[in-house]
């Protein structure tokens, strides 16, 4: 079935104003972003580009949703032609790394400091973007272990508050972790998520190629510091 002419049109528009956008954020950084500037780069009024995004808002979260899901999609695509002589914990950590290196202003529109005045709907598509990232790497930081060994996992006692807090999640926002399973994973994405924010933003330069080896060493120590809290 033929796409109808004003729908092509339209998703044409929405690609243009999109890749605009995405130039503009690569050259000023996220806090860079204006319609107005859009608009004038792709030769259109701001009320016509209000046409296809009503809001600077709309916008943005258009852009962090494709974001999650090209690093979403780069994770995936290392995950099946990486090196199978690896942990694939680590060939995920390893794509993450890459496509953060390689599109540092997008990652920052992701991880950066929150853009001034945005704000993002409420369990809307960004939060479906958040969920299949962590997703990907709850799947492979815990393959082979079941709900009950993770929740008998060796993590700081929770408190009542915590526990029900962690609890109250619904079941597909973090694959269905138990309490301790989530706390265990937080621990580990943060020091993943860590050592890729020190590079991206330059912050280990000083360490010139051998930045390589020192992650990989870091994310297999990771990878069997977490194991080790789980018990057999």
């Amino acid at each position: 079935m033929t796409t109808p002419l004003r729908q092509r049109r339209r998703a044409t528009a929405v690609r243009e104003i999109l890749d605009e956008a995405r130039a503009q954020i690569a050259e000023h950084g996220p806090a860079g972003l204006a319609l107005r500037s859009v608009a004038r780069s792709l030769g259109m009024t701001v009320q016509a580009l209000y046409h296809y995004f009503p809001s600077r808002d709309d916008l943005i979260t258009a852009l962090i949703t494709e974001a999650y899901r090209d690093l979403a999609d780069a994770i995936e695509t290392a995950l099946s032609t990486g090196d199978t002589g690896l942990p694939r914990f680590v060939v995920a950590a390893e794509g993450f790394r890459a496509w953060a290196i390689a599109h540092a202003a997008r990652f920052q529109l992701i991880y950066g400091t929150p853009l001034l005045h945005y704000r993002a709907p409420e369990d809307g598509d960004t939060t479906a973007g958040a969920r299949r990232l962590a997703s990907v790497f709850i799947r492979e930081l815990f393959d082979g272990f079941t709900p009950d060994q993770l929740a008998r996992a060796d993590v700081p006692p929770l408190s009542p508050e915590l526990r029900t807090h962690l609890a109250g999640f619904p079941p597909h926002a973090l694959n269905g972790l138990p309490p301790e399973g989530i706390a265990l994973f937080v621990t580990a994405w943060g020091q993943v998520h860590g050592l890729v924010v020190l590079e991206t933003f330059g912050h280990t330069d000083f360490l010139g190629p051998q930045r390589d080896e020192l992650f990989r060493g870091s994310i297999r120590h990771l990878l069997a510091d977490t194991h080790r809290r789980i018990p057999a």
